[in-house]
Formats: C-alpha cells, sequence, structure tokens
C-alpha cells in the first residue's frame, strides 16, 4: 500500500508516473532504508524539510545497487505528485539548491516541453557548486548549470531515462517559446560599447598631436653636438668669398672668363674655326668687293689700260 501511486493522480506520457523510473532501481528503492524510514507517509509539504536536506546529487552507486536520498525523494514525489504551483516554487527557490534541483528533476519527467524550456533556462544563470556521486560511490564536483544543461540534452539522469523534448527551434517556429536571450549576450554588448567609447576617446588625441610636435620631441632626445673646428674654418671663407662675387664682379676678371672661354672654344670646336675663315673668303668675293674692285679698276690712267691691250694682242698673237 505505501507504494502504490496516488489515487487522483493523473497519467503521466500516457503510463503511470512512478513507471517513469525502470523497474530493477524502482524495486530497490523501495528496499531501501531511507525510503522506509524517511519517506513514508510523506506529503507534499513535508517533502520540503527533507528536500532541505539532501547534501548531494546522484542515482544508485556500489556492487548492490544502492539508491541516494535524491533519488528516493524524486520517486517519492512522482507517487504523491503535487501541484504544480508546488513544483514551481521549487525551481524558484535560490536559498537551497538541492531543492531547487529536486523541483528541476521533476518538472523534465513530468512536464511539457514547453514548461521545461520555459522554467529550467533562467537556472543557467545559477552558477553554484554541487556534490554529485556516480556508479562507484565517490563524489565529484558540479555545478547547477552543468546539472541543468544535461536535464534539458541528455537522455539519461541520475539513473533515469529521461522523456523526450521536442527542439527548441520547433517550438519557436510554432510561436510557442520566444528566442531566448542569453545573459552573456548582454555582457559582450556591454563589452563592445564600452570598447567602442574607448576607441572614440582614443582617436581624438592621436588626432590633436601633430607631425611636427613628435619630431621635435624625438629631436630633444638625441644628444646635442658642439660644430667641429674644421667644419667652421671651411665653412666660412666659401661664405666670404662667394659673396663678395655676387655682389660686386671686378672687370678685369670679368675679361679674363671671356678670354679662357674664346680658347677653350676654339680648341674644343676647329670646325667653328673653320666655318669662320670660310665665311671670311666668301665676304672677300661678295659682289660688294666686285664693284670696289672695278671702281678701283676705273679709276686708274689710260696709259696703263693702253699697256694692258698691248699685251693682249701679243698673246693673242703668239
Amino acid at each position: 500500500m505505501a507504494n502504490r501511486t496516488v489515487k487522483d493522480a493523473n497519467s503521466i506520457h500516457g503510463t503511470n508516473p512512478q513507471y517513469l523510473v525502470e523497474k530493477i532501481i524502482r524495486t530497490r528503492i523501495y528496499e531501501s532504508k531511507y525510503w522506509k524510514e524517511e519517506c513514508f507517509g510523506l506529503t507534499a509539504e513535508l517533502v520540503v524539510d527533507k528536500a532541505m536536506e539532501l547534501k548531494f546529487v546522484g542515482g544508485v552507486f556500489g556492487g548492490n545497487i544502492k539508491p541516494t536520498p535524491f533519488l528516493c525523494l524524486t520517486l517519492k514525489m512522482l507517487q504523491i505528485q503535487p501541484e504544480k504551483d508546488i513544483i514551481v516554487e521549487f525551481i524558484k527557490n535560490e536559498d537551497f539548491k538541492y531543492v531547487r534541483l529536486l523541483g528541476a528533476m521533476y518538472m523534465r519527467l513530468t512536464g511539457t516541453s514547453v514548461d521545461c524550456y520555459k522554467y529550467l533556462e533562467p537556472l543557467y544563470n545559477d552558477y553554484r557548486k554541487i556534490k554529485s556521486q556516480n556508479r562507484n560511490g565517490e563524489f565529484e564536483l558540479m555545478h547547477v548549470d552543468e546539472f541543468i544543461d544535461e536535464l534539458l540534452h541528455a537522455e539519461r539522469m541520475c539513473d533515469i531515462i529521461l522523456p523526450r523534448l521536442q527542439k527548441r527551434q520547433v517550438l519557436e517556429e510554432a510561436e510557442l517559446l520566444d528566442t531566448r536571450i542569453s545573459a552573456l549576450e548582454e555582457d559582450l554588448d556591454e563589452v563592445e560599447t564600452s570598447e567602442e567609447e574607448d576607441d572614440e576617446e582614443e582617436k581624438p588625441e592621436r588626432v590633436q598631436t601633430p607631425e611636427p610636435h613628435r619630431r621635435s620631441y624625438r629631436d630633444m632626445d638625441r644628444p646635442r653636438r658642439s660644430p667641429s673646428p674644421r667644419y667652421r674654418r671651411s665653412r666660412s671663407p666659401r661664405r666670404r668669398s662667394r659673396s663678395p662675387k655676387r655682389r660686386s664682379p671686378s672687370p678685369r676678371r670679368d675679361r679674363d672668363r671671356d678670354r679662357d672661354r674664346h680658347r677653350k672654344s676654339k680648341s674644343k670646336s676647329p670646325r667653328r674655326h673653320r666655318s669662320r675663315s670660310r665665311d671670311r673668303r666668301h665676304r672677300s668675293k661678295s659682289p660688294g668687293h666686285h664693284r670696289s674692285h672695278r671702281h678701283r679698276s676705273h679709276s686708274k690712267s689710260p696709259e696703263s689700260r693702253s699697256k694692258k691691250s698691248h699685251k693682249r694682242s701679243r698673246r693673242e698673237k703668239e
């Protein structure tokens, strides 16, 4: 009689709620000491007190397959089938983490897909540490968000086969669930906005510092060296000698330069010299020159003309 389900209990997933636990494990729970001493005659109100005393989570352990208190209380809740509001209060309890995990386990076994995503996903933000007992009886360290993630994605948890869940994407397309907004996305947005603000603050500072200022700063770092005496001696007389030449050139030096240039041009370009001599010869043979020669011949005396004509006649006779 103590192991039967309540008369008014509703069937879950088409079967008796206690049948969600496998028969072998269920019989082990019925035979355990914790079930007989602590779970006998419990109601929905008294289960809370027993859940507050939990120290770890787990399924069965050891060679004799002994059940943990967490698994015994899970089966007891399936037997008495408390109301949904009580389970929601279990999940929202922030003071006792094992009470929260017990309510999440029961919601995952009995609730619909929409209820599981709706009430279990907010527990991703709970990062508290918990102890879990493995099959060898050893304790391992876990976190609340890891336990919730395994409830939503694993096929077996605490040695109980979990009912199948519809994918969240299908429920979102059917408009049964809103898109999930992770707390990490808000933190990432804040980090990105802070980085953009820092970049904007750094940009005007870079623009305000011009390049000549940087050069002067680098020049200040270099040690200043005094100029050497050789540098002064070699530079000063040249400047002094160049300045008077440009301001007051002497006529003698100009003449000497012209002569030197004329000589160099003669030595380098003999063709030009030849062309000049040819021009002079051509000028001597020009018609003006012949005219002057004729004019000179006309100005001669008649005696010289007769002599020339006499000589011409002799040459013709010969």
